[in-house]
């Protein structure tokens, strides 16, 4: 048997590649160990390579061990290099709270509801008069507390605002914000007043980039004059360019609970639509070679410019390589095998970026690919349909379904959720995109000439007013999506397992998969029952850390009590964002009613909370195990101390933090234990 690296020969990289970047990561490995390795691997890897076939045969397990030793290394090193605090000249290790510093804008301004935003790089940091060169990036805010600040791409400013390193909310469950940024080079953030900054009389800019954003602002704004509706408009914006700034938030989890949140994020879909229009315009030039070779450079330019408009996501970047190697073999006249083309455009993405082994658009964009390649073909002849419309009709939904059966197991351990209904919704909403993003190609075209634009603009509008309510319209049905669901990576791991010892069954007929799919399912509930048992156990007290926000959830069994501000029960994005992700970590779904009241007694554990204007009796001195302090009420520690015997106090985000100063003195002069939320993350104690 010809080995499956033999066909695949990036194969045999991509998979040490990654084992190395994951071990580099959590365990925190220095490059010098990753060089170390390498360099004791390469001669016996170097030697075999030159030796004669009979000590190659020989010594083969030697071969696949330098080899594998070698790409592990590569993982190690990269991670560790690329990452911002592991550079000598990084921003965090010289600038103090109170310097100065010199930014440039990395792109244009984008408004938000308080706040305008944009990326930016560190170039100096101001030390005692002192300039020194540093790298680094940040995320700046300006508050809207003027005029809108005049600044574009490549301006450069000096603020003179507290420069924050970026850190996480600490709930549980939580989005690691911090990983995330890190993971794009970003390590600090900074929220600058009108005041705070001066704008230099330099500017730093790529000619292309700068062409680039101006050309992104042009359709931006053409959208938005043509096409009407927020709704509508903001769709457009999102299929065309990934431009997602504007999308109503209610809208875009409606997309995502019927399964078709991918037709509003630019991906491999948009690509392939991209390139098939290109290759239907210019298969004129097909006459003869020179043509062929101008017409696959036309295409890969394109799509390169693409790509890079709306943002160069892993996922595009993804299509855009495996693309870019389908047109250069068409040139040779070579072609190759997809899974080969797939791990080469892994390997090359992951070169450039090893953190991308963690972005879910990755994960789900190989996934689907993948997932497409080796179920589509049988799943399609299910059934041999005579009628060209409902072949058609069929094939889509043979490669939607295709599409889910890998990557179903990464949404519902990524985002909690698995949509019922995808077929339908696809069956629908991915036609009707189609047309629109070819519609909004046109409405680019020929916007010069008003009359046209106004009529490809309104048939645009109609087009996305009719996919936004059959999304909505989908959506009321309370079984579209199955929500709450809360996988461990052991458990994911399991649904893969399962699911290749099925295709196996079902496609090769082989009998011994069939057994393997029975024990990994076994498997599967045996560790589903576990964590259910040690939910059902479960009594513990969460605080959570949420800006000006109270939120108190007791997790007693598989129910949780809540207590809190009432505006969390209302304002859908707070709760879904901040206190949904721990209540699904702690399997939890049920909430039997709101405790309002102000102290509770669980398993011999007191609990008090103060969030008004404490009254001190002395007659009688309570002892509690955790008094919560929240809303920034009159209190005095001293007093304090009178009626209540406190062993900790816990200060939630609720409270000023001028207030936080004066009470966390109090408690180190008094000797009294504290935790502050918003410097230390939730607090969650077991009853």
């Amino acid at each position: 048997m010809i080995p499956v690296w033999k066909n695949i020969p990036f194969l045999r990289i991509i998979i040490p590649f990654s084992a190395g970047i994951l071990a580099g990561w959590y365990f925190s490995l220095h490059w010098q160990i990753a060089l170390i390795a390498a360099v004791v691997a390469l001669p016996f890897f170097l030697y075999l390579q030159f030796s004669g076939e009979r000590s190659r045969f020989y010594n083969s397990w030697l071969d696949g061990l330098s080899f594998n030793i070698i790409f592990i290394s590569l993982g190690i090193a990269l991670v560790w290099l690329q990452q911002k605090p592991h550079q000598p000249n990084w921003t965090g290790h010289f600038y103090k709270e109170g310097d100065a510093v010199q930014l440039r804008l990395l792109e244009p301004l984008s408004e938000r509801e308080k706040t305008y935003k944009a990326l930016s790089e560190i170039t100096v940091v101001y030390h005692q008069q002192k300039a020194r060169k540093v790298t680094g990036r940040a995320m700046i805010y300006f508050r809207k507390d003027s005029i809108a600040p005049s600044l574009q791409y490549g301006d450069v400013i000096l603020v003179r605002s507290n420069l924050q390193e970026i850190k996480n909310a600490g709930n549980p469950g939580g989005f690691d914000y911090k990983r995330y940024a890190l993971f794009n080079g970003i390590t600090h953030q900074l929220f600058v007043k009108s005041n705070e900054y001066k704008k230099l009389p330099q500017q730093q800019t790529s000619l292309f980039y700068k062409k680039m954003y101006e050309f992104r602002s042009y359709i931006l704004q053409t959208i938005r004059r043509y096409v009407k509706g927020d709704m509508e408009s903001s769709i457009a914006e999102a299929l065309l360019i990934g431009y997602r700034d504007d999308l109503d938030r209610d809208l875009v989890q409606a997309y995502s609970n019927t399964g078709v949140v991918h037709i509003i994020a630019v991906s491999g879909m948009h690509l392939g639509l991209i390139y098939g229009l290109l290759m239907f315009l210019l298969k004129g030039l097909n006459r003869n070679k020179r043509l062929k070779i101008i017409k696959a450079v036309l295409i890969i330019t394109l799509l390169w410019l693409f790509s890079l408009l709306t943002g160069a996501s892993a996922s595009v970047l993804r299509a855009v390589l495996m693309f870019t190697a389908i047109v250069g073999a068409e040139v040779i006249d070579r072609k190759g095998t997809i899974y080969n083309s797939m791990a080469a455009s892994a390997v090359v993405l992951l070169l450039f970026n090893p953190f991308l082994l963690w972005d879910v658009g990755f994960q789900l964009s190989y996934a689907a690919v993948l997932s497409i390649v080796l179920f589509m073909k049988s799943i399609y002849n299910w059934f041999a349909i005579q009628n060209k419309l409902l072949d058609g009709l069929w094939k889509l939904n043979a490669l939607t379904l295709s599409a889910q059966i890998l990557t179903l197991p990464l949404c519902m351990y990524h985002f909690h959720q698995a949509p019922t209904l995808f077929l339908i919704t696809n069956l629908v909403a991915v036609p009707l995109s189609s047309l629109v993003l070819y519609a909004l190609i046109l409405l680019m075209v020929v916007s010069p000439f008003v009359a046209l634009a106004n009529a490809v603009g309104w048939l645009i509008t109609k087009m996305l007013w009719l996919m936004n309510q059959f999304i909505l319209w989908v959506d009321h049905f309370t079984f579209a999506v199955v929500d709450g669901i809360e996988h461990s990576p052991v458990q994911t791991i399991l649904l893969y397992l399962i699911i290749a010892g099925l295709g196996i069954w079902l496609i090769q007929k082989k009998k011994a998969a069939l057994k393997f799919t029975l024990f990994f399912i076994a498997v599967f509930f045996a560790v589903q029952f576990y964590y259910q048992y040690a939910t059902s156990k479960q009594q513990k007290l969460v605080v959570y850390n949420l800006s000006q926000h109270t939120a108190i959830d007791f997790m007693l069994g598989k129910r949780y009590y809540f207590n809190g501000d009432s505006v969390l029960l209302q304002d859908g994005f707070l709760r879904n964002f901040h206190l949904k992700p721990s209540r699904i970590a702690h399997r939890t779904y049920e909430q039997p009613n709101i405790n309002s009241n102000n102290a509770w007694t669980i398993n011999n554990k007191t609990i008090i909370h103060i969030n008004q204007s404490y009254r001190y009796d002395s007659t009688v001195k309570i002892t509690a195990d955790v008094v919560i302090v929240s809303n920034n009420p009159k209190l005095y520690l001293n007093q304090l101390q009178k009626t209540i015997n406190c062993k900790l106090l816990v200060f939630d985000s609720s409270n000023p933090q001028w207030k936080l100063k004066y009470w966390k003195t109090d408690c180190e002069k008094l000797g009294i234990h504290y935790f502050c939320t918003s410097e230390q993350g939730a607090f969650v104690m077991n009853l």
